[in-house]
């Protein structure tokens, strides 16, 4: 029986620390899933505490050492800021100590301090608070159609029911039988746990599989295929919601329209292939030139476009023209072949909340059309228009240094 134990007790910790390094695998490989990270430390912290339970034996025992518990209670405390994380919610480092932190305190005091009874219960509420809070995390998002979390909440809500059950079973056969035996089904007991929690693991990853899947399926539908930008709709969309939470907060906002210049002559006389490798390399200048929080779309053809928050008109104008010398240094030679491309940019920036995305882009192409009148190759930004000042006139010239 020893023997089988303690091979149970060893496999139980190796699964968690394969486990968990395969998990930080997979973080390292994508570290924008965040939840896989917080995954693999808790099955790691789960692994050192099952391996010093297993060096003491016994519930007394293991009551009466302050380490693993801790470690316990932390991995619990990661397990829920993953789920929290995964879910889409903001971390709570502080809350990794805060079970381990009121179990350390409280078991210095005296009525704790010598009743193993009394620290096994409060042990055992902290465990299952941890485990009823991930399980609620998973619950959050049950209007989401993810099969697999369910059996995830099912597991942790049971967990941490039976763990509460711990202190009186251990009363009770610790009572009748023998320290062997009570040793030999702990250690059963915490490998049992440790492999709940790993299937519970295997479900949220399936979980978030299936999310991922769906991510991608809708991220298709709003993308450029070949730039990888927004596309038309997937950009006017989000424009307005952008353009109606700068209207809220009476904050500017501006569009840059930008058209690449000459576009059909390199198409004839380079081929479509490399006609698609100048867009591709205008999509990643605009993309490295411009913050995260800016919308980047391609319009159509070789249209782009641009929106810039809290962005005045001398700000957008310095974008607009990093953007066109950028480009045109980086589309110099192309497979080989050497190139003279440009591109205009139309800008135009409103702040009377009185104006909607199609008069932004309508003064936005005027603009543009300016640029294009003008010689190619330069920035052109239309007068701000608000409900006070002049109606739209000839946009403001700003020869660009070509």
């Amino acid at each position: 029986m020893s023997f089988e134990v303690n091979t149970l007790f060893l496999l139980t910790v190796d699964v968690e620390v394969i486990l968990g390094l395969l998990l930080l695998l997979v973080w390292v490989q994508n570290k924008r899933v965040f939840a896989v990270a917080w995954w693999a430390s808790a099955h790691l912290l789960r692994a050192v505490s099952v391996l010093l339970y297993g060096m003491y034996g016994s519930v007394p025992d293991l009551l009466s050492i302050d380490l693993p518990n801790v470690l316990l209670f932390s991995s619990f405390g990661v397990t829920w800021n993953g789920a929290r994380v995964f879910n889409g919610r903001e971390p709570l480092p502080g809350s990794l100590i805060a079970g381990a932190g009121i179990w350390l305190l409280v078991a210095q005091w005296s009525g704790f301090g010598g009743g193993a009874e009394l620290r096994g219960q409060l042990s055992a509420l902290i465990v299952a608070a941890y485990t009823w809070l991930t399980a609620h995390e998973f619950w959050r998002a049950r209007n989401e159609p993810l099969v697999s979390r369910w059996p995830a909440i099912s597991l942790f809500f049971s967990y941490g029911a039976m763990f509460l059950f711990r202190t009186p079973i251990n009363a009770l056969v610790h009572d009748r039988e023998s320290e062997t035996f009570l040793a030999s089904a702990w250690l059963s007991v915490l490998s049992l746990e440790s492999f709940l929690m790993i299937i519970a693991t295997a479900f949220i990853l399936l979980a978030m599989s299936k999310e991922r899947t769906e991510l991608r399926h809708k991220t298709a539908a709003m993308t450029d295929p070949l730039t990888g930008l927004l596309n038309r709709r997937a950009f006017l969309a989000d424009a307005e919601v952008l353009l109606q939470q700068q209207i809220a907060r009476d904050r500017p906002i501006a569009v840059l329209l930008i058209d690449l210049d000459h576009f059909k002559s390199i198409n004839d006389r380079f081929g479509h292939a490399v006609g698609d490798k100048v867009l591709q390399i205008f999509a990643r200048t605009m993309r490295a030139g411009l913050r995260q929080s800016d919308l980047v779309g391609r319009l159509g053809g070789e249209e782009f476009t641009v929106v810039l928050a809290d962005a005045s008109v001398d700000n957008a104008y310095l974008v607009a023209d990093r953007l066109r010398r950028t480009f045109a240094v980086n589309a110099a030679v192309v497979d080989g072949e050497a190139l003279h491309a440009t591109a205009s940019v139309g800008v135009s920036v409103i702040v009377d909340p009185r104006q909607d995305l199609a008069k932004l882009i309508t003064l936005a192409d005027q603009a543009l059309y300016l640029a294009k009148a003008r010689g190619r190759n330069r920035v052109e930004v239309a007068p701000i228009e608000t409900a006070e000042e002049r109606s739209v006139g000839d946009p403001i010239s700003k020869q660009s240094a070509a």
